[in-house]
């Protein structure tokens, strides 16, 4: 009978495990805090450990860290925790953790990895393959971000270059590193690149690396990625020189060094991220319409986060607690008030603009609870009104004065629709010619300065 250490402070979770794997014909032995863990452990031999990471004596890798470092883990540990961070899971994985259980617990999943871990015995598996991938897919539960989920581990056990589309914010670096995290490349080095870095005076030793009569490599970005990815950041940020030498490695499959006679290999996958407007990128010039179809083979759509409000609460209690763990900052929780105000902002920024905005709300020195007030008072210092009418805050104007703007921006639109032809646009509308005459100039659009009226 295999004997399992259950490390956790919440007792209703460490019963239901016990509960769970005692069904099973498991041995379990609980402890609710790091120092009747240290005492199971000097007692007993386990053949696995389950241990949650947040604990109020002792966290759970400073526990791992402590066993570790003492030569005293003789067994796989599975890491329990709520949303944790890249750094813990990093951390957690270079200790010897062999997987990563995500709280609220899946019983299925719990089993699967109690008997794989079992079977491995103290055999660590790959943080990329095993633990990274959990912790880095992108925070959702929405259908929208349920479905790019799967597109992204379907695509990752391809090779291809893929394409990330998306505004600004959106979270497109995260979908590529998840999607590393999954690809069988995951064990390899994942190199980013910011192309607006590459200037035409240093793009060509950047990416190809140099190369002496004697020998001597400087390594560039495709050097370095051997093996692994390489992520473009913002590829319409890449100069003409740069998107040559991009084409040139995709299309030959292969580079030479800056001085170097021999060709190399090109043996990374090339993810690019790109801004959402693509084709008019490519219709003014700005990218090379044989580099985007070199780099199209796979394409992703990042969507904007106003696309799927309904995880804007999510999001922000795992933004809370990743601050709260990588920076020290004091926890803080939004109460339902502030939450469904946010839920209903239309976030013109994305993700970027809830993070920085969670970090601001964080290191005010006020009460535990983020009020609605508070909320509303860190919209209006960043609130900005030549957005686009999907990415305006209405609900933060009066009723009368939200109206106005919402009918301006809105038959502004239209107008350009109807090609300015005021008759085109009551039809469309639903308005009475003369009645809508009146509307636009009360509301100050120039339909004159759009095109003709008539029609």
């Amino acid at each position: 009978m295999s004997e399992v250490l259950v490390v956790d402070d919440e007792a209703d979770i460490r019963a239901l495990i016990a509960d769970i794997l005692g069904d099973e014909g498991y041995g379990v032995t609980e402890a609710a805090n790091a120092a009747e863990a240290r005492s199971a452990q000097s007692a007993k031999r386990f053949d696995l450990i389950l241990l949650d990471i947040w604990m109020p004596d002792t966290d759970g890798i400073t526990l791992l860290r402590e066993w570790s470092d003492s030569g005293e883990l003789h067994c796989p540990v599975v890491v329990m925790s709520g949303h944790g961070t890249v750094d813990t899971a990093v951390e957690a994985t270079r200790l010897g953790a062999f997987d990563y259980v995500e709280k609220p617990l899946s019983l299925a999943k719990l089993l699967r990895t109690v008997e794989g871990a079992l079977e491995a015995g103290g055999k660590q598996r790959s943080a990329a393959t095993r633990l990274l991938p959990s912790l880095l897919a992108p925070v959702g539960r929405s259908k929208l971000m349920q479905e790019l989920r799967d597109k992204v581990q379907q695509y990752s056990g391809h090779d291809a270059p893929v394409l990330l589309r998306g505004e600004p914010g959106t979270g497109r670096g995260a979908f590529a590193r998840y999607l590393h995290a999954l690809s069988p490349r995951a064990d390899g080095p994942l190199i980013s690149v910011t192309a607006a870095s590459l200037t035409e005076s240093n793009v060509e030793e950047r990416l190809l690396g140099r190369e002496t009569e004697a020998g001597e490599i400087t390594s560039g970005v495709f050097d370095r990625a051997a093996n692994g990815t390489l992520i473009i950041e913002e590829l319409s940020d890449l100069g003409m020189t740069g998107q040559r030498i991009l084409l040139g490695a995709l299309e030959d499959g292969q580079y030479r060094r800056v001085g170097g006679s021999s060709p190399v290999r090109l043996d990374a996958r090339i993810v690019a991220t790109v801004r959402d407007d693509l084709e008019t990128l490519v219709e003014t010039g700005e990218l090379r319409r044989d580099l985007v179809a070199q780099l199209n083979v796979l394409s992703v759509r990042v969507p904007p986060l106003r696309d799927y409000a309904e995880d804007v609460p999510e999001l922000l209690t795992y933004y809370v607690d990743s601050l709260v763990d990588s920076e020290g900052l004091e926890f803080r929780r939004f109460s339902v008030a502030a939450q469904n105000r946010l839920r209903n902002y239309p976030w013109p920024d994305n993700v970027g603009e809830l993070k920085n905005m969670v970090r601001r709300l964080l290191l005010n020195d006020s009460d535990d609870d983020i009020s609605l007030d508070e909320v509303e008072a860190e919209i209006a210092d960043t609130a900005a009104t030549n957005e686009p009418l999907v990415k305006q805050d209405l609900l933060a104007l009066p009723l009368r004065e939200a109206r106005e703007q919402f009918e301006r921006a809105y038959l502004q639109q239209q107008l350009v629709l109807c090609g300015g032809k005021v008759g085109k646009l009551a039809k469309r509308v639903g308005m009475e010619r003369t009645h809508l005459y009146r509307k636009l100039r009360s509301l100050g659009v120039d339909f004159k300065s759009v095109g003709t009226e008539d029609g």
